[in-house]
């Protein structure tokens, strides 16, 4: 697919555009608007690709709850490896955070492949303080520009609490986030000194001075193509460098933005999605160890 729609895609959903707006200048991309709304099925999430671990595999436990947040009580899925019979024992854990479109079908998927790995798999909607993630995405896309970010971190701050001492953790705990999530796991990183490792795909850097405050070891994965969040890229390892914070990072040659999201067939890449997620699991398993 040409790049400038890939971009325009981005923009969309980060800037964000009005879809009216998206929509024209899609048009005018495409050729047309018949070119235009055959291109949409591939640029729009797809969920019904979204379960590649089934709510009802034996491997795993999933629930939804609720813990206490900066912003009062924030709905979760939880998905809890099954463990011995019966489903005892402790697992270390690891908060999911979501992308711009809310606690989706794929994220609770993406908890349930950590799961299926052996960690207790929390993720938060970060969407609670208004009502929650909508059905609608363009609805939900909208609603990040209404949240704090203060709150949104100390809600942040209180999943980490709850999977730290949750029954079936071990007491170690990771974020992992994507897009939007990545960069809130990179703040959860400089604003919680209880945090052991955070894994960050493609998400905003906190200012260059923040990085002394993270005590966390940190893997950091980049779309080769995503100039956008790749314009920090650099600096953003100086400063961790300099900081002395243990971490590594990671580009995707050739993946845009959203490389990992399976459900989005324009910006999936498969060969990159597989290898950082082989990279997360196996720094995950070291750094809560």
């Amino acid at each position: 697919m040409d790049q400038r729609i890939i971009e325009l895609y981005d923009e969309y959903t980060h800037a964000p555009l009005p879809r009216r707006v998206f929509l024209a200048r899609l048009s005018r991309l495409a050729g047309g608007t018949a070119a235009a709304t055959a291109l949409l099925p591939m640029l729009e999430n797809n969920y019904a690709q979204a379960a590649m671990i089934a709510e009802d595999d034996s491997r795993i436990a999933p629930s939804w709850l609720s813990f206490g947040g900066a912003t009062g009580m924030v709905r979760a899925y939880l998905a809890k490896p099954q463990g011995k019979p019966g489903g005892e024992g402790k697992f270390p854990a690891v908060v999911v955070i979501h992308e711009n479109r809310g606690l989706n079908p794929h994220i609770q998927d993406v908890a349930r492949r950590f799961a299926a790995e052996g960690f207790l798999a929390l993720a938060p909607d970060f969407l609670s303080p208004l009502g929650g993630t909508p059905g609608d995405e363009d609805k939900a896309r909208s609603m990040f520009g209404g949240l704090d970010t203060n709150q949104t971190i100390g809600n942040a701050i209180g999943a980490i609490g709850f999977a730290k001492s949750h029954a079936a953790s071990t007491g170690k705990v990771a974020t992992c986030g994507f897009c939007w999530g990545g960069g809130l796991s990179n703040q959860a990183a400089v604003h919680s000194p209880v945090l052991d490792a955070a894994v960050v795909y493609y998400g905003a850097q906190p200012a260059a001075a923040d990085a002394a405050k993270i005590k966390a070891k940190l893997l950091l994965h980049y779309a080769g193509l995503d100039t956008r969040i790749g314009a920090g890229r650099e600096a953003y390892d100086k400063a961790l460098s300099s900081a002395g914070v243990e971490h590594a990072t990671y580009v995707y040659e050739g993946a845009n933005h959203a490389f990992n999201n399976d459900t989005n067939a324009a910006r999936y890449h498969p060969e990159a999605a597989k290898l950082a997620w082989e990279r997360t699991k196996n720094f995950l398993k070291s750094a809560l160890a």
